[in-house]
């Protein structure tokens, strides 16, 4: 198979919407079904619903867990949350895969743990992006909004502090077996990653 990968100069918000548009390509050329992508605010997911318009998916929406930021708190914007709700964008959270209590240990006991070690490792060969786009599809699996088995693929969309600049087709997998988790497939990412 020959496929064409989208390579952009830079990270960030101004790749989203040709990430949006080869995503939703790729997923009509593979009848793919699911589609998760990363959303602090809910402004990318808005994205993402208005490209994927046309076809029959499932849109799930991961955002940063309450209290990131500031404690009890959700950064998902009311209005943009109630405009997904109308779009059926299923829009949730969960706490990230690759830090949660581990980071709470390495923050009181110093050091790093292996989870860390992932994150890390992704986020330097890789990308941010596309260590968010395969901790989101993660939290997916890990909160059943999308199928898990041997034969089901998903695009996972993820960007660089705002906005959508990686896409993988994956064979997801939840967290306990994230070895398990495939990256079949590269849309789309930057060629420089953020230091």
């Amino acid at each position: 198979m020959n496929k064409d990968i989208i390579y952009f100069d830079s990270v960030g918000k101004e790749n989203t919407e040709e990430v949006m548009r080869s995503a939703a390509k790729r997923a009509a050329e593979l009848d793919v079904r699911y589609i998760v992508v990363a959303s602090t605010s809910g402004q990318t997911a808005l994205v993402a619903a208005e490209a994927f318009k046309d076809l029959e998916v499932k849109i799930i929406a991961m955002s940063h867990q309450y209290g990131l930021k500031e404690r009890g708190k959700w950064e998902m914007d009311e209005e943009k949350l109630k405009r997904l709700n109308e779009l059926g964008v299923v829009v949730t959270t969960q706490s990230h895969m690759f830090s949660g209590v581990e980071r709470a240990i390495s923050k009181r006991l110093g050091g790093g743990s292996r989870a860390d070690v992932i994150s890390d490792t992704l986020r330097a060969l890789f990308g941010k992006g596309f260590k968010v786009a395969i901790e989101c599809a993660m939290m997916a699996a890990d909160s059943g909004h999308i199928p898990v088995s041997g034969k089901t693929e998903i695009i996972a969309i993820g960007g660089t502090r705002h906005g959508a600049d990686v896409a993988l087709v994956l064979r997801p997998a939840h967290s306990f077996d994230f070895f398990g988790l495939q990256v079949r497939e590269i849309i789309a990412m930057p060629r420089i990653k953020e230091e």
